[in-house]
């Protein structure tokens, strides 16, 4: 039942619109991924960052997106590229998340959705706090190259692939 409401919850949420513009200065954060290891967007000026917001961990449409994320790994990497989910779920969720399917991408855990609010990704039903499914390719200066709102998962990842090429010639 409640995997049910959670999708119910995700389709509603999912169209949500971003504020942030392409050009913009993305936000920093600093959030724990699945291993209790802080990552920054700072650290990675000089990389083009892939960062992706989505709703809970192992449900279905997220997991769509974040095996198709794995299985894009080598390419992404070929790219000088790094990616970043982020939910309000926990670091142990994570943990289990990206064990259960061998995600190689750190999982971010926006439990107060501090971050998720910074990038207009931030959505709520009733007192369900939840991250929309939204991405943000940064470039290496730190500022939102692509935005994507409301995601489909199952071709998504496929988007950014051409995208992020696109961005790079």
């Amino acid at each position: 039942m409640f995997k049910k409401l959670a999708t119910l919850l995700i389709f509603l949420l999912s169209g949500a619109a971003s504020a942030l513009s392409i050009g913009d200065q993305a936000p920093d954060f600093s959030l724990p991924d699945q291993n209790g290891q802080t990552k920054t967007l700072k650290e990675n000026l000089g990389k083009w960052v892939i960062l992706y917001f989505y709703p809970m961990d192992d449900t279905p449409g997220c997991t769509t997106e974040a095996c198709s994320f794995r299985d894009a790994t080598d390419k992404i990497l070929a790219k000088k590229a790094v990616v970043y989910g982020v939910s309000v779920d926990d670091v142990e969720s994570h943990k289990k998340f990206a064990e259960k399917y061998s995600l190689p991408f750190s999982l971010l855990a926006d439990v107060e959705g501090i971050v998720a609010k910074s990038y207009n990704s931030l959505g709520e039903f009733l007192s369900w706090k939840v991250a929309l499914r939204n991405t943000y390719i940064i470039d290496p200066s730190g500022k939102v190259a692509k935005k994507y709102t409301g995601v489909d998962p199952s071709i998504h990842v496929q988007q950014v692939l051409q995208d992020l090429i696109k961005l790079q010639s």
